[in-house]
């Protein structure tokens, strides 16, 4: 680590010499895999840009000048060459530094990017904003991988830079890959697109030669570049949907050529107006196992950096995660019922919609990073007789309310909403924490919003969720592992609208929600308080309610997610309406802050929903 020792900020980097960046990109690159083999992180997507993230500091004069991340996955090398070197041993640990790319926590972290495809409307904004503030050199790259240029919001951001004036420059990380491979129309227009190097090398010199002389005003800039994209479009037989757009497309080029990236870079520095850098690159490049199965180590966990072993802990007693019953039940219910097809936003693997996708390919769609397409697309097939599994991350679905609204609830449409990572995930914090989803829904009409306490649980709401005139129904699930060996249960009808009583107990009544109800188990052990598992928010157990409110002094709910507006709050609620006033104490995540990254035992700790915390208000 000859060089890397050598640099704490990128003003030590821009010190080395072109010649000496191909040795320092070797260099950061094993420290990546390094660390990570006993820090699990992200791993490929950091490996993949570890030569574009060096250019970048090298050419730009970061913080001063704005480099805009599109996803946090890919920026472990741009942590480790801005000050965050020998604190990256914390990276993903409670109060160590961030999972993802912060503002709080660096300046050289521009902003916020857990989810996609937000990098082009923030870069587009701070270009703006530095005309406007007197800072009109300030410099903008946006950098954005082609699964994330699927989304939706990656397309309003590009409509809008074509007719702003701004000098932004787009790079595309084009890796054929989200988590999974990259899907859809874009995908394939990508893997077509070509674009002749000599032409563009003549096409910046001539552009240069006339900025010089005072012959490239901004209009007759436009012109020219109309005028260009219609010969080329004309010549090739191929039309560039960027230059489409006003948009000075170049590449692509090989991103793993630090040299030619500088060079590439220094020469698009100073251009004016929007330009779009187009780099082919490999994800988990220049380390073998990752290139050879990019999506298992996308995230590997702990593994042996010398021979690539990944050390997965194979304990048969161990628990199945709650996503992989999820799949193998939807494969189950799929083959009883022809009218079942799976839906997810470039999850298959994530959410493990890839076992159904398996067998039954022509039933389930990836859509790409497309969330509200997700949902309306699933909208329009319920409308038309057929029964859309809908499964999205629980903070990812954040993208999604207005069309779960729309296009879904108003029509009272039979959409199976399966909403994986609810509640606290752990280690990637508060951008993927799933806290508002149930505060957010509860006031929907039509939805039905039920979580299950365990696998059992799951399988019989996913059972329940298909059956005829259910209308929308949501069903939300923790990351990880579950609690039950034994997972396969027949599967049952739950009616929709019942919780259960599950210990009997005086003055104390502890109402929970999903699976965090099994520390509410362990916790209620050997006390004298009552706990009910309400299974359903909406509609809420009004029978429940009344015993809990005529035979309880004191009601306690507990709720993985933000306790204003959940559960608590619906408890409160029925409780005034029906004249009882029973002392009411909710527990849950708080809506005064963000909730920070940790193990999902520390975080539980952190906000009071581990059974220790549980019993100790229940005592007290």
């Amino acid at each position: 680590m000859e060089l890397l020792n050598q640099i704490t900020y990128p003003d030590d980097l821009r010190k080395l010499s072109v010649d000496q960046l191909p040795e320092l990109c070797q260099e950061l690159r094993e420290d990546i895999v390094k660390e990570l083999s006993v820090n699990p992180g992200h791993l490929a997507s950091s490996l993949g840009i570890v030569e574009l993230t060096v250019a970048l500091h090298y050419v730009y004069n970061t913080p001063e000048d704005r480099i805009v991340w599109d996803v946090g996955h890919q920026a472990y090398g741009h942590k480790i060459l801005t000050g965050r070197r020998e604190l990256f041993y914390t990276n993903r640990k409670l109060g160590g530094i961030r999972p993802f790319p912060s503002p709080v926590e660096s300046e050289y972290d521009t902003f916020a990017c857990g989810h996609a495809s937000n990098s082009i409307s923030a870069a587009l904004g701070m270009a703006v904003a530095a005309k406007k503030t007197g800072n009109p050199g300030r410099r903008v790259v946006a950098v954005i991988g082609d699964g994330a240029l699927s989304g939706g919001l990656a397309f309003e951001g590009l409509n809008n830079v074509s007719s702003s004036p701004n000098d932004i420059l787009i790079i595309l990380n084009d890796n054929n890959m989200s988590i999974d491979r990259s899907v859809g129309g874009m995908k394939q227009y990508l893997l077509n697109l070509n674009t002749n190097e000599t032409y563009n090398a003549l096409r910046f010199k001539v552009s240069r030669w006339m900025h010089n002389k005072g012959l490239l005003e901004e209009d007759r800039r436009k012109g020219l570049i109309r005028l260009s994209n219609a010969l080329k479009s004309a010549i090739s037989h191929q039309q560039n949907i960027f230059e489409g757009m006003n948009i000075r497309y170049f590449g692509p080029f090989d991103g793993h050529d630090i040299k030619e990236l500088v060079r590439i870079l220094r020469q698009m520095k100073d251009m004016g107006g929007p330009k779009l850098l187009h780099l082919h690159t490999q994800k988990g490049h220049g380390y073998a196992p990752a290139e050879k199965d990019v999506t298992i180590w996308h995230a590997p966990g702990k593994f042996d950096p010398e021979t690539g072993e990944r050390l997965v802990n194979k304990d048969p007693n161990k628990p199945q995660r709650y996503q992989d019953v999820f799949g193998h039940t939807l494969l189950e219910l799929a083959q009883q019922n022809p009218k079942i097809v799976g839906v997810t936003p470039a999850m298959p693997s994530g959410c493990s919609m890839n076992i159904m996708m398996k067998e039954m390919p022509e039933r389930t769609f990836d859509v790409g990073i497309a969330e509200g397409h997700a949902v309306t697309f699933s909208g329009g097939m319920a409308k038309d007789g057929l029964i859309p599994f809908c499964n999205i991350y629980s903070a990812f679905a954040q993208r999604a309310f207005d069309n779960i609204i729309h296009d879904v609830a108003l029509l009272n449409l039979h959409v199976v909403f399966c909403f994986d990572r609810a509640g606290i995930v752990g280690e990637d914090g508060p951008t993927h924490h799933g806290a508002f989803d149930l505060a957010a829904l509860r006031p929907i009409p039509n939805l039905t919003i039920s979580s299950p306490m365990d696998e059992h649980e799951l399988r019989r709401l996913m059972y329940t969720a298909q059956l005829p005139d259910k209308g929308p129904f949501v069903i939300r699930y923790p990351r990880g592992g579950g609690v039950l060996l034994d997972w396969r249960c027949p599967f049952e009808e739950i009616k929709v609208g019942t919780g259960r009583k599950m210990k009997e107990g005086e003055k104390v009544a502890v109402l929970s929600i999903g699976p965090i109800g099994n520390n509410v188990t362990e916790a209620v052990k050997g006390t004298n308080a009552a706990h009910y598992d309400m299974r359903f928010l909406k509609p809420i157990d009004e029978d429940i309610l009344k015993e809990v409110a005529q035979k309880y002094e004191h009601i306690i709910t507990v709720e993985d997610g933000v306790k204003n507006g959940g559960l608590g709050s619906a408890v409160l609620e029925w409780m005034n309406d029906h004249g009882y006033s029973p002392r009411i104490t909710r527990l849950g995540m708080p809506d005064t802050q963000f909730v920070e990254h940790g193990t999902v035992e520390e975080l539980q700790h952190l906000v009071g929903l581990d059974a220790a915390t549980i019993r100790k208000t229940i005592e007290s």
